[in-house]
């Protein structure tokens, strides 16, 4: 029986596609003074839509550009879609992976800006972390999907392999370090730390602090993406080395915005879509808690 004119009205319509592209850089605090990647004056990119919002189960995305540079189409957003006050950053989270799933996003890039626990570390040094510390309350934050994810290893190796070597090129000269080890304790902010907790993160194993790695390492695992992240140090933890200076803290952020801009793009440039030396996609398995028989043949 063909529905009423009444019924059709009450149906919702049907959500717009998502632009595919298999490639994301998720800008955080280094690029947010950007307008990127347009305005890099690069040559080899075309930015193709500005502001796209989605509409998601989380509620509307954050606004997203679509481009590309040289053959690699992606999509990047700013501040890794955090719009306070009225969007907590679980749901940005949430609404940005939910785009990233549906446009086939299969390698992701991030950066930020981090803090010195460690105290060899130095202002501007640059650390891809391989492993991290989840310190956050976002510890539920996921898409829903059925799938137990495994953090064995939750950097991906080949994306380290490629952002260290387009780091290293764009900071040759410099005397800025480039490390591609470290853990990454991540806390919820948005306030800093105070000195009695660096001090008991230091004990814990952490190398910097900040606050963007979780959720997204869980939700690039759940959506079958290779995820690593790129982040420079600009400002010793509280009671590390010395005091931080707010001015120095913004010169960083906006002298370096540039030259991390120009590593994203760079290493973009040379990734693969395939998982290449690495394992990331396998770390994915189908959750046991199901109501259904099991069958041991799907095991690896």
């Amino acid at each position: 029986m063909a529905a009423s004119t009444e019924e059709k009205e009450k149906k919702a319509p049907a959500p717009e596609p998502v632009a595919p592209a298999p490639f994301a850089l998720i800008g955080g605090s280094s690029t947010f003074s950007l307008d990127f990647p347009g305005g890099l004056g690069r040559e080899d990119v075309r930015v193709l839509e500005r502001d796209v919002v989605y509409e998601t189960p989380f509620g509307p995305s954050p606004p997203m550009t679509l481009a590309e540079v040289g053959d690699k189409r992606f999509w990047t957003v700013k501040m890794h879609g955090w719009r306070p006050p009225h969007v907590s950053r679980a749901d940005a989270s949430r609404q940005l992976f939910w785009v990233l799933r549906e446009a086939g996003v299969v390698r992701i890039y991030a950066e930020g800006g981090v803090g010195s626990v460690n105290r060899l570390l130095e202002l501007r040094d640059v650390i891809i972390p391989d492993d991290y510390i989840d310190y956050t309350m976002r510890q539920d934050v996921s898409l829903g999907s059925p799938y137990l994810l495994i953090m064995r290893d939750p950097i991906c190796p080949t994306g380290t392999e490629i952002l260290a070597r387009a780091a290293r090129r764009r900071l040759e000269g410099t005397g800025r370090r480039v490390f591609t080890r470290g853990v990454y304790l991540v806390t919820d902010g948005r306030h800093f730390e105070s000195r009695a907790e660096v001090q008991a993160f230091r004990l814990m194993g952490a190398d910097v602090i900040g606050q963007s790695l979780v959720p997204e390492v869980y939700l690039a695992r759940e959506i079958g993406a290779c995820y690593t992240g790129l982040y420079m140090v600009v400002n010793y933890a509280e009671g590390v080395i010395r005091d931080w200076r707010h001015r120095e803290l913004a010169e960083i952020f906006y002298e370096e915005a540039v030259t991390i801009g120009h590593i994203l793009l760079d290493a973009l440039k040379e990734s693969p879509e395939e998982a290449v030396g690495c394992r990331c996609r396998t770390l994915r398995k189908e959750t046991l808690l199901q109501e259904k028989r099991f069958d041991p043949s799907t095991l690896e």
